[in-house]
């Protein structure tokens, strides 16, 4: 009996025992493993480059308008017309400008009648102021009727003067009427194509104030220009004769080559924000593109053939405590995808440049370290191992090595999964507190 109750204790504490060690093993804390994606450092060629947008347009674009106004007799040119330098466009009314011609014409022969009679008085008051002379000498005449005849002498011809004057005036009437029945034709005045025509026939245009815009003419479609509105962050970057290219939604995946003429030193600022005009050449020989198309422009400000490259990812990635203490680590699938990385690093996102490139983080502010030296984590042997590198230009994706101890096949961690496998920030999971990691703790099964 004795011995049945004993087997019956030491089967109990057995069971216990067995309860105590499984309740311990669900309750403890636990770990998994860190597991790392990486992008090998390989070598290839790299540009840097700024986008910007723009507008095309004819090199010069001249707006014909008219000097009078009137009513649109008759047009010559319609919209697409190839026109030449002057080649009559349009002709507006001339009778009223005929009839102010004709007037014109007569005030002045009646100007011309009236000096003729101006110098036909003005002798004959020279003459009887001679006369008077002559009769005061001889004791004939008195001194009052010699000085009257002096000053009619001289008011007659200064009638002459006036006279003349009017006939000037006159002319001058004459020339401007003739002018402005010339005005009544319009002619171009470039070689070029009529891109915009603003009247009808019918139409009466007033030139009271200023010149109303008939036609619209471009010079030669076959070289045109972009006015492309560069920040102010990149302006510097640009220089005349810098290759350009650019696309156009009217030929989508095609791109037009061209080069910077100049950067205009106008700024313009919308919504606060500053952008400079670099005008670029463009060779337009089969008339494709149009005057007005938006033009994505992308520079290429650097470029490299055969670059030391890794992936912007890496150059944000920032380890956790996890990591950093961690003595082993499983080595997850590596990633050939350099799209800014992996969307589950937790790491700190770097700021972006006006170029589309991703400034890295780990860039210093002033009193730091060197904005061009970086720190990247590389896994050697299963584990991340810190090298401090110095880069060079980046595209946005990938950035070149310039100096630091990595070579084309290390492996560089650009995310990390696990408990305190990275660092977490503000944005990466809200309500979370600084250091900790979601979704770590114990695992509890009651």
């Amino acid at each position: 009996m004795r011995k049945r109750i004993v087997t019956w204790i030491v089967g109990l504490l057995v069971v216990a025992g067995i309860a105590a060690g499984v309740l311990w093993y669900l309750r403890k804390p636990t770990t998994p493993d860190i597991t790392y994606e990486t992008d090998p450092v390989d070598r290839g060629r790299l540009e840097s480059r700024i986008t910007a947008s723009g507008t095309l347009s004819a090199l010069v674009t001249v707006q014909v308008g008219s000097q009078v106004s009137g009513r649109i007799e008759s047009l010559h040119a319609d919209f697409n017309s190839t026109v030449k330098k002057d080649q009559i466009v349009a002709k507006i009314d001339p009778r009223s400008f005929k009839t102010d011609l004709t007037k014109a014409r007569a005030n002045a022969f009646a100007a011309s009648s009236n000096l003729t009679k101006a110098k036909a008085q003005a002798l004959n008051a020279e003459r009887q102021y001679a006369r008077l002379k002559e009769m005061r000498a001889a004791g004939l005449s008195s001194q009052s009727d010699v000085d009257a005849a002096e000053s009619a002498a001289l008011a007659a011809n200064a009638e002459v003067e006036a006279s003349k004057g009017s006939i000037e005036q006159a002319r001058a009437t004459v020339a401007q009427a003739e002018i402005n029945l010339a005005y009544t034709v319009i002619h171009s005045p470039i070689d070029g194509v009529v891109i915009s025509r603003n009247v009808d026939v019918g139409q009466t245009v007033a030139a009271s104030l200023s010149a109303p815009t008939l036609f619209t003419i471009a010079e030669d479609l076959r070289k045109m220009q972009v006015d492309t509105y560069v920040a102010e962050a990149d302006v510097g970057k640009l220089k005349p004769g810098m290759a350009a290219s650019f696309t156009v939604d009217a030929f989508p995946g095609r791109r037009f080559n061209g080069k910077v003429r100049e950067i205009r030193n106008a700024p313009q600022t919308v919504q606060n924000v500053v952008t400079y005009d670099a005008v670029i050449d463009v060779l337009n020989p089969e008339l494709e593109l149009k005057p007005g198309m938006t033009a994505n422009v992308t520079f290429v400000v650097a470029e490299r053939d055969s670059a030391l490259k890794l992936a912007n990812a890496a150059l944000r990635f920032r380890p956790g405590p996890g990591i950093l203490g961690s003595a082993s680590a499983s080595a997850g699938p590596g990633r050939s995808g350099r799209a800014g990385g992996s969307g589950r690093s937790s790491g700190s996102a770097a700021p972006a440049s006006s170029d589309g490139s991703a400034s890295p983080a780990g860039t210093s502010d002033s009193g730091g370290p060197p904005a061009d030296r970086k720190t990247v984590y590389v896994l050697r042997d299963n584990k991340p191992q810190p090298v401090r590198i110095r880069v060079g230009i980046t595209d946005g994706t990938d950035t070149e090595i310039v100096d630091g101890d990595l070579k084309e096949g290390d492996l560089v961690i650009t995310s990390a999964s696990g408990a305190g496998s990275a660092t977490s920030t503000p944005s990466s999971s809200r309500g979370s507190s600084p250091g900790q990691t979601p979704g770590g703790g114990m695992r509890r099964m009651f």
